[in-house]
């Protein structure tokens, strides 16, 4: 049995309403979804936390320990790609969020958030190529440690963005992206997920999609693995 044609079949459907290669790159995010802004303006405090848990040493799975099918993309360059998860499809581990009481506190003023956590990636740590592996979401960066020696950039469909601190970028992760990082320091950002804006129809099945089978199958193993983690020093 193809077990991923149900996911195929639903990204066909969802491509037409997104407008196939002609759907944005990056989006508004003041027209999409101009909640976001405020983590930025949270972006002190965000900061602050996140700088204690470097500071304090606390454990942070690899993206790949948690999610096997990134392996590809996490763990074939050198250095690794670790994550700090807040919150995924309904999920919030409490140990995590109790580190990160502001962080929290700013995110849930964001409607219909699908995914949160800290992206940290090791000096000179790059992402090669790929593309989300469903379209029914946008992803929102906000900067959080970004180098000033060679800073990173995200190349996403052939356009570039460099991460600047405390500012935002909202994009379509189903395009062909990669990130390039030639920093000797660490880069850090918030990313966040965000359902895509759809027309009604295919609105119902991206929500049947997303809450109704990735939070109890997918979601639910993710957040198994990082709960292991949750609260742990190094």
């Amino acid at each position: 049995m193809d077990y991923h044609a149900p996911k195929r079949a639903v990204n066909h459907l969802l491509l037409h309403y997104a407008g196939h290669g002609q759907r944005p790159v990056f989006f508004d995010i003041d027209a999409v979804c101009p909640e976001l802004r405020i983590l930025e303006q949270a972006f002190p405090q965000i900061r602050a936390e996140c700088d204690a848990l470097l500071d304090g040493h606390v454990a942070m799975p690899r993206y790949h320990d948690i999610n096997r099918p990134a392996t590809e993309i996490s763990a074939t360059t050198a250095g690794d790609w670790k994550v700090y998860m807040l919150e995924l499809l309904g999920h919030k581990p409490a140990g995590n969020r109790a580190r990160c009481p502001d962080t929290c506190a700013a995110l849930a003023r964001v409607p219909h958030t699908l995914q949160a956590f800290f992206s940290v990636l090791d000096p000179g740590k790059s992402i090669p190529e790929h593309e989300g592996p469903y379209l029914g979401y946008l992803r929102y960066h906000l900067g959080i440690r970004v180098p000033r020696t060679h800073p990173p950039h995200i190349c996403v469909a052939g356009q570039s963005y460099t991460w600047k601190e405390g500012e935002g970028v909202l994009f379509d992760d189903s395009w062909p992206h990669a990130v390039v990082n030639h920093a000797d320091e660490p880069r850090i950002v918030l990313i966040v997920d965000l359902p895509r804006p759809l027309p009604l129809l295919p609105r119902l099945v991206n929500n049947l999609v997303l809450w109704g089978l990735a939070a109890p199958l997918y979601a639910s193993k993710v957040m198994r693995k990082a709960d292991r983690y949750s609260g742990d020093l190094l």
